[in-house]
């Protein structure tokens, strides 16, 4: 456990006194809303008080990539807005931590985090060159991927369970093709029609319910 949420104002006794013990243990307590509490806790009325577990979103990025799961690394995206909701995808989809190549003054981070819902609460966010990711996810022992149109085969046709630094890129141009040169491998997800590329989310959202697939993955109990 290494988060604590909690109502801003907790009516039961019972509450009030798991909070009490959570501070004399040093874990880190934050307010947050009844709707979020409602929303991460799945079931109503909504919990009063909810434990965090999983990545450390203050992990550096080292020591994010030396862990398990996926990360994922956005390169040359555009729009803080389509930034934010492919952070939010990586994280609703269960990834170990992100990383942002983009060309974002602070005030275009923020407005990314924003529209992820400020999913950097729940799992590493970083923003730094793609080429250093890359050489610091296969430093850590991580297979690298590219999603691209220059790829050999389909999600579907690869092993995705296993340590990953999964790449994707911009709205226009892709990937850079010295990132893409860096990769160990590439992939395609198939296209029948005329537009020459799926949504940055959708490509994504593709990726990773595959990977959610092979690991047979529920978010039932």
């Amino acid at each position: 456990m290494r988060l604590v949420l909690h109502a801003a104002t907790p009516q039961l006794p019972e509450t009030r006194a798991v909070l009490e013990r959570v501070r004399a243990a040093g874990i880190a307590l934050r307010e947050t809303s009844a709707q979020s509490l409602w929303r991460l806790g799945k079931c109503s009325p909504a919990p009063e008080v909810m434990a965090v577990i999983g990545p450390d979103p203050n992990a550096r990025p080292a020591e994010a990539l030396a862990g398990g799961g996926v990360a994922w690394l956005l390169v040359g995206v555009a729009y803080p807005g389509n930034t934010g909701f492919a952070i939010r995808l990586a994280e609703v989809s269960g990834a170990a931590c992100a990383f942002v190549d983009s060309g974002f003054a602070h005030e275009g981070k923020r407005e990314a985090l924003r529209a992820s819902m400020r999913a950097d609460r729940f799992f590493p966010v970083h923003w730094l060159p793609a080429l250093e990711v890359v050489a610091l996810a296969k430093a850590a022992g991580r297979r690298v991927l590219a999603i691209e149109d220059v790829g050999t085969h389909a999600p579907w046709e690869e092993d995705l369970t296993g340590r990953l630094l999964l790449v994707v890129g911009g709205e226009r141009d892709g990937i850079p093709s010295e990132v893409v040169a860096a990769c160990d491998g590439a992939l395609r997800i198939p296209m029948r029609g005329f537009i020459p590329s799926y949504n940055l989310q959708a490509a994504m959202a593709m990726v990773a319910g595959e990977r959610l697939r092979q690991l047979g993955a529920s978010d039932r109990p």
